[in-house]
């Protein structure tokens, strides 16, 4: 009897090892990883920036800051409702964009057409601006957001001359017309001085069928 009572101390304190050593295994279950949220800009960005479009005479509508979650969202951004010239396809789109791709089209992209195809410009065919997606067409990609899931990129695909042409980058950037491949080139390059990132048919077969347009100050023009 004497030697189960000085015995039960010692097994309670085995138990009691045991008990804290599972606990010590045991996994405790990941809280859930925090959203990805956008990087806004300032205000005062903002605000200089809407000057600039009322200086270009650009008619344009402020759209509410949003942030949707997983790096996308809107900041700063706008819906242009007119520039000049007719553009199909573009929601919306940070303010800085907008004014480079405003005084492109205006100052590059036009005088191109007239000067180089004989023809004013009639409209330019975008094909988006703001969407929540990743970036596609490489490999390293797929695991990080595209300049279009925070509205700061246009896709271009074409324009229409007043004269009844079109001119698309799918069907005409490898042209055998000398003008139209004329054409192409330098607004690809004005593009290239105007945004920081400017991605042709060149870059991959992602791009085949159009320019992608990003005010990002990156330096890649391909």
């Amino acid at each position: 009897m004497i030697a189960v009572v000085f015995q039960y101390p010692r097994i309670l304190g085995i138990v009691m090892m045991l008990t804290l050593l599972a606990a010590c295994g045991r996994r405790e279950r990941p809280a859930p990883a925090p959203r990805d949220s956008i990087v806004t800009v300032s205000a005062r960005q903002t605000a200089q920036c809407l000057a600039d479009l009322r200086q270009m005479d650009v008619s344009y509508r402020v759209l509410p800051d949003k942030d949707f979650g997983n790096g996308c969202g809107l900041s700063g951004a706008v819906q242009l409702t007119d520039i000049g010239v007719p553009v199909t396809g573009i929601t919306a789109i940070r303010c800085g964009e907008a004014r480079a791709f405003s005084g492109w089209v205006r100052n590059a992209l036009a005088p191109a057409a007239y000067q180089i195809l004989g023809s004013e410009l009639a409209s330019v065919q975008s094909m988006g601006s703001y969407a929540c997606r990743n970036v596609v067409g490489t490999r390293r990609g797929g695991d990080r957001r595209s300049g279009h899931a925070i509205a700061n990129a246009i896709d271009v695909g074409g324009v229409t001359l007043k004269d009844g042409r079109r001119v698309t980058i799918l069907n005409d950037w490898t042209s055998p017309d000398p003008q139209v491949q004329r054409f192409l080139s330098t607004i690809h390059a004005s593009a290239c001085k105007r945004f920081g990132t400017v991605l042709s048919p060149a870059y991959n077969a992602a791009h085949r069928n159009h320019l992608h347009l990003e005010d990002d100050r990156a330096g890649l023009c391909r």
